[in-house]
């Protein structure tokens, strides 16, 4: 991947023209802002590649708005547009296309179809599948907490992902705003590329995020194409 640093404000960025996301750990050109998508969001998200404690992200609904603490991709913050790889978050816009917990389950039809299980198996299934994984190797599970909200961009791209069978679990994954097991991780640099975020913002995100909800993340730092 050829990387180039790209500077100035990459605020309310427009939809992913074409973005290539790798199936591994979570396993464009500068423009102005849009003020015409900003009514339309859900959550919006700002990344800090200077400060990665100082990331944060907001759900827009209701008369006040609920600020959290994020973290994300070890590698740094891939440009819109650009193939977005292990340990890289990438600028744009994305649309929730899965929402999955111990009690909660939701999920676009088609990934539904394309599962090959039904419903009812992936609902009592995919999720604690998924926290079983031991993805570090430290012995420790449940690594996406208590939720995991999946993205996919806007407009749709075709993604890498499979559902598959890892260690003998069925499970799935995508790039996704997800709990964790290890509080510290979140407001860092330190996840496979996904958003992490502590488990009062998750469980306030899973009362509240719906299937089509928006998600926009942006930075005001450099990124890598």
């Amino acid at each position: 991947m050829t990387r180039r640093w790209h500077t100035g404000q990459l605020m309310g960025l427009p939809a992913l023209a074409a973005l290539a996301v790798a199936a591994v750990g979570c396993s464009p050109s500068d423009q102005a802002v849009d003020q015409s998508a900003g009514a339309s969001e859900t959550i919006l998200i700002q990344l800090d590649g200077d400060d990665p404690s100082a990331s944060r992200g907001e759900l827009r609904r209701g008369r006040t708005p609920l600020q959290f603490k994020v973290g994300y991709g070890r590698n740094g913050i891939a440009c819109q547009g650009t193939r977005f790889e292990e340990g890289w978050t990438p600028l744009g816009t994305f649309r929730v296309n899965a929402v999955l917990s111990a009690d909660r389950f939701a999920m676009d039809s088609s990934l539904v179809e394309a599962s090959g299980k039904s419903e009812a198996y992936l609902r009592d299934n995919l999720f604690r599948n998924m926290s079983a994984i031991d993805f570090k190797g430290d012995g420790e599970t449940a690594e996406y907490g208590i939720g995991y909200i999946s993205l996919t961009p806007v407009p749709p791209t075709p993604q890498p992902f499979r559902f598959n069978t890892y260690d003998g679990q069925f499970r799935w994954y995508s790039f996704a705003i997800h709990g964790t097991n290890d509080p510290s991780r979140v407001g860092q640099s330190v996840t496979g590329g996904c958003i992490n975020v502590g488990q009062e913002a998750m469980a306030d995100l899973l009362k509240t995020v719906q299937l089509g909800d928006e998600v926009v993340i942006t930075s005001e730092s450099p990124c890598v194409s």
